[in-house]
């Protein structure tokens, strides 16, 4: 199973120019709001038109712009779960369900397709419920039933859990993320959040100004994102402007400091990050001195600001996050940081 993407498309002063493939199980866009997700997945699902490039879906060509191919989306066979559920309110969720299956004539293949994705996605003993009677859960389970009964190639989820509160949120993402490893086709999921990235995808590929960065696997990108953007994106707070000084070895000016690295520094640095967590006051590489200058309380964590002594008055303060569990000391006057916690950040 494989899915080859690279297309392009002008929308006014922005262009989406998408190359990337998918390697099995499931592959999430990562990017921030307006970088071009959404409509990647429009132009797979043959909703909107590439000004060029081509889309291949399990060795099927679905556009190929200068062959003249366009598949309509109904000989594309992509299920699309949009953000919005979109249930019919007045329909049951048998009914809603079966909606999914409007070009099947046959009723026992109706009806036996429809008994496998209640069975699937555990909705048996709901099927004359409308959507006002369902939970959140619940109706996100009948809006991807509606979209499997029709068993697509590929399946496509625009941030399907941006409308839920964060206890739902987590606890489906739990749910649907079993159910999507046995789904047995490639998933392609379009989110913003770096914590809903790292539960569900097994890959991620970047996505910024209408461009894809970087495709890696998951863990590989947050241990070295590489860029700026993909830094933030996966929740670096400390990043600051960095030259090589030496073959392990970074000078940073914003932080009034120099750091050895675990990396080879390649030409072309242009910045450090370091996660909150990688301070500690027992790791004697990197350490340095430090002044303290607020707090943040979170139920369970510590998040503490920090400047180093030699740190220019007008750059940034630096976060530390650290367990209320931990036994580390709150204000310690050194921290360190492993060489390998050191992110070394580079343009595309």
């Amino acid at each position: 199973m494989s899915l080859v993407v690279d297309i392009r498309k002008k929308l006014g002063s922005f262009t989406l120019q998408a190359f990337f493939e998918t390697r099995g199980g499931i592959l999430g866009l990562l990017g921030a709001s307006g970088c071009g997700k959404s409509m990647t997945l429009k132009c797979i699902a043959g909703i909107e038109k590439p000004d060029s490039g081509y889309i291949e879906l399990d060795g099927t060509v679905l556009f190929d712009a200068k062959k003249g191919i366009n598949l309509t989306p109904q000989q594309r066979r992509v299920g699309y779960l949009f953000q919005n559920n979109a249930l019919f309110p007045n329909m049951t969720v048998r009914q809603n369900i079966l909606c999914g299956l409007h070009r099947e004539n046959n009723r026992s293949i109706r009806e036996k397709r429809l008994q496998k994705v209640l069975q699937l996605l555990q909705l048996e003993g709901l099927e004359q419920h409308r959507p006002h009677q369902l939970s959140g859960g619940q109706a996100q389970r009948t809006a991807l039933a509606r979209i499997l009964v029709n068993e697509p190639r590929l399946l496509m989820l625009d941030e399907p859990f941006s409308a839920l509160d964060s206890h739902l949120r987590e606890k489906l993402q739990l749910e649907l993320r079993k159910l999507l490893m046995d789904y047995g086709h490639d998933v392609l999921m379009v989110t913003h959040s770096r914590d809903e990235a790292y539960h569900m995808c097994g890959q991620l590929a970047v996505m910024h100004n209408g461009r894809v960065l970087t495709q890696q696997d998951t863990r590989e990108l947050f241990a070295n994102p590489r860029s700026i953007h993909a830094a933030v994106l996966t929740g670096c707070k400390n990043i600051a402007h960095a030259r090589k000084v030496g073959s392990y070895e970074v000078e940073v000016p914003e932080w009034g400091i120099r750091l050895h690295t675990q990396q080879p520094v390649e030409n072309g640095l242009k910045a450090v990050g370091i996660r909150a967590h990688s301070f500690q006051p027992e790791e004697q590489q990197n350490a340095a001195l430090v002044q303290w200058v607020g707090e943040m309380e979170e139920p369970f964590e510590w998040i503490t600001e920090f400047r180093f002594v030699h740190q220019p008055a007008q750059t940034s303060a630096v976060w530390r996050r650290f367990s209320k569990n931990s036994s580390t000391e709150k204000y310690p006057d050194r921290l360190g940081v492993a060489p390998e916690h050191i992110l070394l950040l580079y343009e595309p």
